[in-house]
């Protein structure tokens, strides 16, 4: 297959995607909800519309043609052990595997089968050729280099184990937010959507609020006020009741608006149904504590990007192609094997 081949069997994907039935559509939601509760049909429609994203055949070529696989006799047998803490999460790694040319070794995620199998079904009957460039195993055996996600403690494990070949380990990432304290409550609202985009489990879900000594929390508590519908979520629900109990019982202080928690913390990552903030009355002091933390942090938003090199409130969950985790380039790393 050459690069343009690959590359129209993906935009032909971004078609099925976008004119699927709405039979065979509530199908796929259906087996995937039950499979993972947690996969809403909300939260799945939202991640088809990000995997739609990439596809677009300009971007995609402009993207891949400066790593292009001159020869297919020079492709590797690329291992990805994928997470499954949001839907489709692993589809970026399978998209640079195969765009490049490289033959694709995938372990899923038991909580994120029947969407990840989905694509890689719907490529295979696209073009039959990635019949012999897509394989789901158990184990990654006989691979020839490795991208593996995971806990802090499982990639220790895949640093280890994996330590004689090529490898990206990924590990606990979250993102967080810096608020100037000018923000309307439209952006705060925006900023909404980088929390509670699938339940806040992803690691460029914003986790973290640094606000500007002496600000009113209050002001967000009420733009959040309208994504109170999480509570009707069962799983949601528990963690949100639990964490409220622990916070009385510890007498700890907090604001609650019916659906999230907000308290006062030094930790960047924070469990569902909280978000943690803390204040800050110097900039400087705050870009040499991200810094120190940069290997925790995924992505910083700000209100119409007015913090340097952050993204938008409300675009955390829409990264480009070039939008790489933990900033570590997966297509440069796929050509350094050939």
């Amino acid at each position: 297959m050459t690069l343009e081949d690959r590359i129209e069997s993906f935009v032909r994907l971004k078609s099925i995607i976008e004119n699927q039935s709405e039979a065979d559509r509530a199908n796929l939601f259906t087996k995937a909800t039950s499979q993972n509760p947690w996969f809403t049909h909300e939260n799945i429609e939202l991640a088809l519309q990000g995997v739609a994203k990439f596809l677009d055949k300009k971007n995609l070529t402009e993207w891949a043609s400066p790593y292009v696989l001159q020869s297919e006799k020079s492709n590797k047998r690329v291992g990805v052990a994928m997470a499954g803490n949001i839907p489709l999460v692993g589809f970026h790694d399978l998209l640079c595997v195969l765009i490049f040319g490289h033959v694709l070794v995938a372990k899923l995620s038991s909580q994120d089968t029947v969407l990840m199998e989905f694509i890689c079904n719907q490529l295979k009957q696209i073009d039959l050729r990635f019949r012999e460039l897509i394989f789901i195993e158990e184990k990654l055996t006989n691979i020839d280099a490795v991208i593996a996600t995971g806990s802090d403690n499982t990639g220790r494990y895949f640093e280890y184990y994996f330590r004689n070949i090529p490898h990206i380990i990924r590990k606990n990432r979250t993102s967080c937010a810096v608020i100037r304290g000018e923000e309307n409550e439209a952006q705060l609202k925006e900023l909404g959507k980088d929390v509670f985009s699938y339940f806040g489990q992803g690691c460029r879900n914003v986790s973290k609020l640094f606000l500007p000594a002496g600000y009113d929390v209050k002001k967000i508590m009420k733009a959040w006020e309208e994504y109170g519908a999480l509570v009707n979520h069962n799983k949601y629900a528990n963690n949100y009741h639990y964490q409220h109990s622990i916070l009385l019982i510890n007498l700890i202080h907090f604001f609650d608006n019916g659906s999230v928690i907000l308290t006062e913390s030094k930790s960047l990552v924070s469990p569902i149904a909280i978000v943690y903030y803390e204040f800050y009355s110097d900039l400087t002091q705050l870009e040499k504590r991200l810094n120190e933390n940069k290997e925790k942090i995924q992505c910083v938003a700000s209100a119409d990007r007015w913090y340097p090199k952050s993204v938008a409130f409300g675009e955390t969950q829409t990264p480009g192609l070039s939008d790489y985790a933990d900033e570590v380039n997966t297509l440069k790393f796929l050509a350094s094997m050939t």
